[in-house]
């Protein structure tokens, strides 16, 4: 049973680890570029949570694994509840 629920686990942490690095970086320098790894294009699971972001209009990707939060991406992600794991 605990395999079924891997996949949607191991899917929200990364969707939640990418938008806490992209607001981290957001709060620096609001123009700041995220160049996504080989390793992170070659996973359909990476493609899939960055197609679904794009698509919520909370990145931007002008070149494939290239990405960049906008403001409304930023206020959803302030407004969120803080995910456990990433601490104080």
């Amino acid at each position: 049973m605990g395999s079924l629920l891997e996949v949607p686990v191991k899917r929200d942490l990364v969707r939640d680890a990418l938008r806490f690095k992209l607001a981290q970086r957001y709060r620096e320098d609001p123009t700041y570029v995220l160049s996504l790894s080989r390793q992170s294009l070659d996973s359909s699971l990476a493609r899939e949570i960055v197609a679904e972001l794009r698509n919520e209009g909370h990145v931007e990707e002008e070149v494939r694994g290239t990405i960049r939060l906008t403001p409304r991406g930023y206020r959803t992600f302030q407004n969120d509840p803080r995910p456990y794991s990433y601490g104080k």
